[in-house]
């Protein structure tokens, strides 16, 4: 699972027809402190999640499909929550 930002939504002219009717978002996963880390990535919304949310993405395209109950959707990223908040202890890590 991938702990990320919602930075933007994907325009699409055209889309996979499997993928029709569902909107897709830019996501930069981050660390627990907020911190950007790896590269964005694409992922579908099933939360109605916004710019500037935290969220959770499973990051595995078997699951992905499952979640939206579809064998042929080209996808492996699904946004699965909005976050709220987190609370770590720091003396764990």
């Amino acid at each position: 699972m991938i702990y990320a930002q919602v930075t933007g939504n994907v325009i699409a002219t055209h889309k996979n027809r499997e993928l029709e009717g569902n909107r897709l978002l830019v996501i930069q996963p981050i660390d627990h402190r907020g911190q950007a880390t790896g590269s964005s990535l694409i992922a579908l919304d099933t939360v109605d999640a916004g710019q500037g949310d935290r969220v959770l993405v499973i990051d595995e395209g078997g699951s992905a499909r499952i979640l939206l109950g579809n064998d042929k959707a080209p996808l492996r990223n699904v946004v699965i929550g909005v976050v709220d908040d987190i609370d770590i202890d720091e003396e764990l890590l």
